[in-house]
């Protein structure tokens, strides 16, 4: 997976401390809010330094450590943070646990792709579904094709 840069401000982070549900707005914003997620457990266990940078296969480690809850990992980025900047590689694929997202707008991604393997984490194995019936219906695909909502497993 690609590297990508994140900047992220105070009131971003206040507004998912005060949200219920997330929705995210694009595959990057999603990987974004859960890499923000990732850097508040390092910053929980003090195992971060100062430069924000979540490892692809990070998330999909075994922790000696209970996670944290959403709202714990955010406090303590909000604590730590005036603007954020850094940069992830997060790889989401099936059998990630998603900390973050509850639903996601998104265009319809190209087979063989990691954002085929971020939607199939999202929604499990109805992503083949929603993906024969785009196809069938001659939707369009990539950047300006058409958008799907979606609604996490």
């Amino acid at each position: 997976m690609h590297c990508e840069q994140i900047v992220v401000y105070r009131y971003n982070i206040e507004n998912v401390l005060c949200s219920e549900k997330i929705l995210s707005v694009g595959s990057t914003s999603m990987r974004t809010l859960e890499s923000i997620y990732w850097y508040g457990v390092k910053l929980i266990q003090k195992a971060a330094n100062t430069s924000l940078f979540i490892e692809k296969l990070y998330p999909y480690r075994d922790f000696d450590f209970a996670l944290p809850s959403r709202k714990e990992a955010f406090k303590a980025v909000l604590d730590y943070m005036v603007e954020l900047t850094g940069e992830t590689e997060i790889l989401i694929m099936p059998g990630y646990n998603f900390k973050v997202c509850e639903a996601l707008i998104t265009n319809f991604h190209m087979p063989s792709s990691t954002l085929i393997l971020l939607i199939a984490a999202f929604i499990g194995e109805d992503w083949r579904k929603i993906y024969n019936k785009a196809l069938k219906n001659e939707y369009r695909f990539l950047s300006y094709g058409d958008g799907s909502l979606l609604f996490r497993d």
